[in-house]
């Protein structure tokens, strides 16, 4: 029995029960990875699979799908082969777009407890630790690559940490595995080609345990990770407004670097959004030492996030709206342009349509129990509404009168035409 086998079935012994789907790109780890696994009766009764993403960036990419899903089917494992879009016209780099297109891929394919199995090694955990430290990675990203987490509706699992990139390479030609060889692959002007390709071979000329050195300095500062996120996960607790999502700005602010910027991350990647960089972070803690009455904004790819009322507030970059956009309305579910929904509760139809308009500036009504007539424009600077929801805020007109806002104000004319029934506005963030 070979290494790998070995160290497999092990970790299935000891491993949580669920199924078992490999990460199947055609390379030689994954080729390792899935032909041991297909080898194990305990591998296969865990409803072994294979997962095969093609990102359609190459022109044989749909050879090399049709490549995995017939040598997988041979192993008597079946194989799903799924296309992504990678779109690397977000600033970013082709490089973390294609990564991205593939991991949101997993996510979405994985079952209930299913357990992806990725073949990286313990080449593939020194690369990323010199990638993170370069790009300025405190210790949760000097740490590396963890060897489990959740992933959508199941968890990823890395079992072949421990092996070295020649160990797999070996298995393979042991067994006379056919694999692909992507030519991006072997392109040095990708980070990580350069880093394995130059860099790495060069530190291990000499010091020849140079790849041994850097992960075990990675378990290290895994283990510093693992004790200062239970102070900031302790800390999040007690600054998170889980009725809003917000951030309390100024306890966060005076939490230390260690506890302050991976807690801001974990927030951010927990509404699907990414983490800034130095600059941007610096950026951030800047505004929150603005003055009152000012709206500070800090934006980058795929993020927005704001600093308003002493707290911070992450959201999705806002599509622009047309402000002259108006539709009539009686009650039934209605889309507003930014996403958001409108709806009648108790659901039914109101006895005469209304006209759904945003705001266009200028707007006034009398709400009830007030004594005279209000700007919206004062409304909502006394409100607790964000500023960023103002402009796509459904406002409620019969003829040319104003008579709601959303489920905010009404005027007595408003509450009459609505009856018994209330509009509820569900913004889009």
């Amino acid at each position: 029995m070979t290494r790998l086998v070995d160290l497999l079935q092990r970790a299935l012994q000891l491993h949580p029960p669920g199924a078992l789907c490999v990460a199947y790109s055609g390379g030689p780890d994954s080729t390792a990875l899935l032909h041991a696994l297909a080898s194990l009766p305990e591998a296969q009764e865990r409803g072994l699979r294979a997962l095969h993403i093609d990102h359609g960036l190459h022109v044989d990419s749909h050879t090399w799908a049709e490549h995995c899903r017939r040598l997988a089917g041979e192993w008597q494992v079946p194989c799903l082969v799924m296309r992504v879009e990678v779109d690397h016209a977000r600033g970013y780099g082709l490089e973390a777009a294609a990564r991205e297109a593939r991991y949101r891929a997993f996510a979405l394919s994985l079952r209930d407890g299913e357990h992806l199995l990725l073949g990286h090694h313990r080449d593939d955990q020194a690369e990323t630790v010199l990638l993170k430290l370069l790009r300025g990675a405190g210790p949760d990203g000097l740490g590396g690559m963890r060897a489990q987490r959740p992933l959508g509706r199941g968890a990823l699992w890395r079992p072949l940490l421990d092996l070295s990139r020649q160990q797999l390479r070996s298995y393979v030609e042991q067994h006379g595995l056919p694999c692909i060889d992507d030519p991006s692959n072997a392109d040095s002007r990708l980070s990580r080609n350069f880093l394995r390709h130059d860099i790495l071979p060069r530190l291990s000329q000499h010091w020849p345990h140079a790849v041994e050195s850097i992960v075990h300095a990675a378990g290290l500062s895994r283990a510093a990770a693992d004790v200062l996120e239970q102070q900031w996960r302790a800390a999040q607790r007690k600054l998170l407004d889980p009725a809003t999502g917000s951030l309390e700005a100024a306890g966060w602010l005076a939490l230390s670097p260690a506890l302050r910027h991976p807690l801001l991350d974990d927030w951010l990647h927990a509404r699907g959004l990414r983490a800034p960089t130095t600059a941007q972070r610096q950026q951030i803690e800047r505004q929150c030492r603005a003055r009152d009455g000012q709206l500070p904004c800090i934006r980058w790819n795929g993020t927005e996030l704001h600093v308003w009322k002493g707290r911070l507030w992450a959201l999705p970059p806002q599509a622009a709206i047309d402000p002259q956009w108006q539709t009539q309305w009686q009650g039934e579910p209605l889309a507003l342009p930014d996403g958001g929904s409108l709806r009648l509760d108790p659901p039914g139809q109101l006895s005469q349509p209304l006209m759904v308009r945003l705001r266009r500036g200028g707007e006034q009504l009398r709400p009830i129990g007030h004594a005279h007539t209000r700007e919206l424009r004062d409304l909502f600077q006394q409100s607790t509404m964000p500023p960023w929801r103002r402009l796509a805020c459904p406002l409620l007109y019969a003829g040319e009168e104003l008579i709601g806002v959303a489920d905010r104000w009404f005027t007595e004319r408003g509450l009459a035409l609505l009856g018994p029934a209330r509009p509820l506005w569900q913004p889009a963030y």
